[in-house]
């Protein structure tokens, strides 16, 4: 379909990072991106849909609307998902598109206090620095032990408007160890069969360190080498999300080098969304003609734990667990990376535990990244569907293998009295094999 934009484009979509007009135009809105769609399912809005949004975006691209508040909210309750893209025949690159739009609004709309909040101080000044983002979670580690969590809930925020109030259930829980990078690798259990690097990342091996080294385990115990290298970070996928494309771009070079001079075959991650930005390097630095090659080449190398161990093959685990278990796939690993079934042969391997299905299991639980602070209501109406589903299987895990989708769904369980624990697939396994030591 040939564009009717102008070659002038106007100052709504103008500068660095716009969204490309041949990406724009291939969405021929036949609408099976409709059923896909977390938010158009929720709301029944054209304009809470992919092509709705798209008609949005071309619209502003031709000059025939301007990027408003109101234009703005429709592009901000976009989860980022991707679901319409595995059901889309034309290949519309919609998660490319949402990038640089809002890489647009960034630059030229007004944002909200808390979004500045989220952009400035979290997303720019805590979440690439480790120490900063490690003094955080030290600090809410000690609200937590205090006690003054409990006495806000039962004093102040009683009196708070319930918008303000809920905010307190999306703190996080911390509990167990964190997880870091090191100087010294994790040997392989023999034979070894490959040298791998881990990433470590920003929020997980804080929030959930016991799966970080529940994942060195499962690797080790593979044949793998595992090097956790000094110098790797936060690998960007939030900034990229929020349209902070310059600081993503920051934190990929910085990966890439780390990376490629740590002397591994395969780069492993045990974050969906993470793995995700990864393989997506080379698209972020496609102007960067110092970096492209490379992050080509880091990009091949970077593969889920799930896929990564399947295609040793696994070792399978001895050890029974006698459990129930139901999966959630994680919008970033089943959309974006196209990656289903991995995870759920890794389950049927484990001796003991019965695996059930539960319904739209790749539709969308509502955490994505800061979507669960930002866009609460529709966050929160997308977890009470997902919790119907998961109830529906009567499982003792919900497993899933993004921590994101961890958190959300710890939320659900804990405020949906849901009597089920909350794990990554390599916290099964690792539990499987620790099993096999078992009297």
């Amino acid at each position: 379909m040939s564009s009717p934009a102008s070659a002038q484009r106007p100052p709504g979509f103008s500068g660095p990072d716009i969204p490309e007009e041949a990406d724009l135009y291939r969405c021929v809105h036949c609408g099976l991106c409709l059923s896909s769609c977390p938010t158009y399912m929720e709301t029944g809005r054209e304009t809470q849909s992919p092509r709705g949004r798209i008609a949005l975006m071309r619209a502003v691209s031709e000059g025939r609307l301007e990027i408003t508040p109101r234009v703005v909210s429709h592009w901000e309750t976009c989860l980022e998902c991707r679901a319409c893209e595995a059901m889309c025949p034309s290949g519309v690159p919609y998660g490319r598109l949402m990038e640089r739009t809002r890489a647009q609004v960034a630059r030229k709309h007004k944002r909200s206090f808390m979004q500045k909040v989220m952009a400035q101080v979290f997303l720019r000044w805590v979440l690439p620095h480790q120490r900063r983002l490690s003094l955080a979670f030290l600090l809410l580690r000690l609200d937590q032990k205090s006690g003054l969590r409990w006495l806000r809930q039962q004093t102040i925020l009683r009196v708070l408007p319930r918008r303000i109030a809920s905010l307190e259930e999306q703190l996080p829980r911390v509990t167990g160890r964190s997880f870091g990078p090191r100087r010294d690798v994790y040997p392989a259990q023999d034979p070894l069969r490959m040298k791998v690097g881990l990433l470590s990342g920003c929020v997980m091996p804080l929030m959930q360190g016991d799966t970080m080294e529940a994942a060195v385990r499962v690797l080790t115990r593979n044949g793998c080498e595992v090097s956790v290298s000094m110098g790797q970070g936060c690998c960007g996928a939030l900034n990229v999300h929020a349209g902070d494309l310059e600081t993503a771009r920051r934190l990929a070079r910085r990966n890439i080098d780390t990376f490629l001079n740590a002397g591994v075959e395969r780069i492993v991650t045990v974050s969906a969304g993470c793995g995700s930005a990864m393989k997506e390097y080379a698209q972020l630095l496609q102007d960067d003609p110092v970096y492209v090659e490379k992050a080509a080449r880091f990009a091949e190398m970077t593969v889920d734990v799930t896929e990564f161990l399947i295609s040793l093959p696994l070792d399978p685990p001895q050890g029974e667990l006698r459990l129930r278990a139901t999966y959630q796939d994680p919008c970033h690993l089943v959309h974006a990376q196209r990656i289903s079934q991995p995870p759920r042969e890794l389950l049927r391997s484990v001796p003991g535990l019965e695996f059930v299905e539960m319904e739209d299991s790749s539709r969308c639980c509502g955490g994505a990244g800061t979507y669960s602070m930002l866009q609460r209501d529709l966050s929160s109406r997308l977890l009470r569907n997902k919790m119907e589903s998961v109830r529906a299987t009567s499982p003792d895990l919900v497993v899933t293998a993004n921590p994101g989708c961890m958190m959300q769904l710890e939320t659900g369980v804990r405020t949906r009295g849901v009597d089920a624990y909350v794990m990554h697939v390599v916290d099964v396994l690792d539990m499987a094999y620790q099993a096999e030591r078992s009297p």
